[in-house]
């Protein structure tokens, strides 16, 4: 499953084949689509967990608004990944409270 038409970015024109790594693992993805995209594609669904009690978070307006989506990227917290073009050799963790460390928020 691949969104093609981003409500707010429109449509995009596919770029490369690109690699990046979610959570250590390496994925692929086409250059300037929406990192969430990507990560849908790959069957990623949980972007972040709740700092209070954990709760896993994804998906949920996919126009920058929220902050479900938000995930650790290349070492910045709280990047709306809906809304952020995936780029080659991209390092994106799922985000913990405010960190990509799972045990530092317990």
């Amino acid at each position: 499953m691949r969104i093609e038409e981003h409500p707010i970015l429109g449509e995009y024109k596919k770029g490369k084949k690109v690699k990046f790594s979610f959570d250590g693992k390496e994925l692929e993805g086409f250059e300037g689509e929406p990192i969430a995209a990507a990560l849908m594609a790959s069957g990623v669904t949980t972007h972040r967990h709740t700092r209070k009690k954990g709760t896993p978070r994804g998906i949920f307006c996919a126009i920058g608004r929220c902050t479900d989506c938000v995930m650790v990227v290349d070492g910045e917290i709280n990047v709306r990944t809906c809304i952020t073009p995936l780029k080659e050799g991209m390092k994106v963790q799922t985000q913990y409270g405010l960190s990509a460390d799972k045990e530092a928020e317990k």
